[in-house]
């Protein structure tokens, strides 16, 4: 068999160099085996422990504002948003005051999203500075959308007109 390279180069004990470790070895058989590569798992955070083992879990202090009222609000807000969606489309009519209605549920429906992110994953009896900083981020966003969405509905086409004509670009 004819070869534009020299036998001895394609043999296997000149692929590798001799003073490979083991190490090396084994790793490369692990990595094989592994799709990602191997990381330090992070520690966990600081664990409080109230009361004693025999002692009931604390109940928080009933408030209308966090509880059946809330998710409520959120189900409405979701719900409404359905047909406030399709409705200026599906009319034909592009109506400021429903264009409104229509962005600031939108706002309202995506902050109280992100707050139940933040509720639930970042909880405040635990990490009660990191809690209130991305509660303060929130409502600084919330804000900032806001601001900009009345801006584009006062100053330019509206977010369906806007719609419509990416639709039909």
């Amino acid at each position: 068999m004819a070869s534009i390279i020299r036998p001895s180069l394609l043999r296997p004990a000149t692929a590798f160099p001799r003073f490979s470790t083991g190490l090396f070895q084994n790793t490369t058989r692990v990595a094989a085996f592994h799709a990602t590569s191997r990381r330090a798992i992070l520690p966990p955070l600081p664990q409080k422990i109230e009361g004693g083992i025999n002692e009931p879990v604390r109940v928080p202090p009933p408030s209308p504002v966090h509880g059946h009222y809330h998710w409520t609000m959120e189900r409405l807000v979701a719900l409404s948003l359905v047909p406030l969606t399709v409705t200026p489309f599906a009319a034909g009519s592009l109506n400021p005051v429903m264009d409104a209605v229509l962005c600031s549920l939108i706002v309202i429906h995506s902050h109280m999203g992100f707050q139940n992110v933040i509720i639930d994953y970042l909880p405040k009896w635990r990490m009660s500075g990191i809690n209130k900083a991305a509660m303060w981020a929130l409502n600084a966003a919330t804000a900032l959308v806001a601001v900009g969405l009345y801006e584009f509905e006062t100053t330019d086409v509206g977010v369906t007109e806007a719609i419509a004509r990416l639709w039909h670009a």
